[in-house]
């Protein structure tokens, strides 16, 4: 019996294409990777599917023009905003994502970011590695402790949670706002703008929706805290990038950590050269152990698909 054909737009951990290479047939022998929407359409001619990344943008008009052999999308992401899901709905195509697996490692990233924002890592860092650094005296780089200070989290879904259980071994106070409250010994705010007023520390969740894009913008900020600190390892989209950037150099808020970005790898220049920003590539879910959880759920959503059974993550 001939194997399904997959078109795979990224290199993926090793484990994960042995794998992927003992059940599929691929283009991983080649070496043949798109890098536009051009020559993913070329290569997905002669495929059954495609398994792809969040830094492939499968829009309405590229999904319009796969052949009719394509019938299903993995995607080795949570987020799946990456793919037009009602374009791909109306060729038939299901579309598919590895939710559950990358919690505890974005939870991670988001206390490392919390430490790293507001205890000024990054100005440390930097007096050490450009040879600034003149010893101790009592007054240097003072940040914020946490203990006792307001944790808000939009969006209390499994990485929010998981925020939370790290933040208050850290005597962090939890707040949250969330579509509805969950079974969590917290703080529950029904609107967004109760949680900002409650927010020494915001650390954003959220899927990124119409309704939450640009969510934090200079109106939303100036609801929280002055001096507050802003986390984000869930959308770039969700943060105004010029708001953010002002009320950083004024002071309103005191610092923030990034893990995502609009637009990245080409993030707003102004992060650049703000000091009171700790700023990371996006490595939320970057452990060995965690990408490999992610190939193996995308394989086996396509497993799944192929054997004529629903896939265990499927989003249209």
């Amino acid at each position: 019996m001939q194997r399904p054909r997959l078109f795979v737009t990224r290199r993926l951990p090793q484990d994960v294409e042995n794998r992927l290479m003992d059940t599929f047939e691929t283009n991983l022998s080649t070496g043949e990777f798109a890098d536009n929407s051009e020559k993913l359409i070329q290569h997905s001619q002669n495929v059954d599917g495609i398994l792809c990344a969040p830094c492939d943008q499968i829009g309405a008009d590229l999904i319009a023009k796969l052949p009719d052999r394509i019938r299903i999308i993995s995607t080795f992401s949570v987020g799946y905003e990456h793919v037009d899901v009602a374009a791909a709905k109306k060729r038939n195509i299901v579309v598919t994502n590895t939710p559950g697996v990358l919690t505890d490692a974005t939870a991670d990233i988001a206390l490392l970011l919390i430490l790293g924002a507001t205890r000024r890592a990054y100005e440390g860092e930097r007096l050490i590695r450009e040879n600034k650094w003149t010893g101790w005296v009592p007054t240097q780089l003072m940040g914020i402790g946490l203990q006792g200070k307001r944790l808000g989290i939009l969006g209390m879904g499994r990485i929010g949670q998981a925020v939370a259980v790290r933040a208050k071994a850290f005597g962090m106070d939890i707040h949250y706002h969330n579509r509805r409250p969950v079974a969590f010994d917290a703080t529950y705010h029904e609107t967004a703008e109760s949680l900002l007023a409650h927010s020494d520390v915001l650390s954003l969740h959220c899927p990124l929706t119409a309704e939450t894009k640009g969510f934090l913008n200079e109106e939303a900020i100036e609801k929280m805290p002055q001096g507050a600190v802003v986390v984000n390892t869930a959308r770039g989209p969700v943060v105004d990038d010029d708001a953010l950037i002002a009320a950083l150099k004024s002071g309103r808020l005191s610092a923030a950590g990034l893990d995502v970005f609009t637009g990245e790898p080409n993030l707003h220049a102004g992060y650049r050269d703000l000091p009171n920003t700790f700023l990371l590539p996006h490595l939320g879910s970057g452990t060995v152990e965690t990408r490999n959880a992610m190939g193996f759920c995308a394989l086996e959503n396509l497993k799944a698909f192929f054997e004529g059974k629903t896939p265990p993550n499927v989003v249209a």
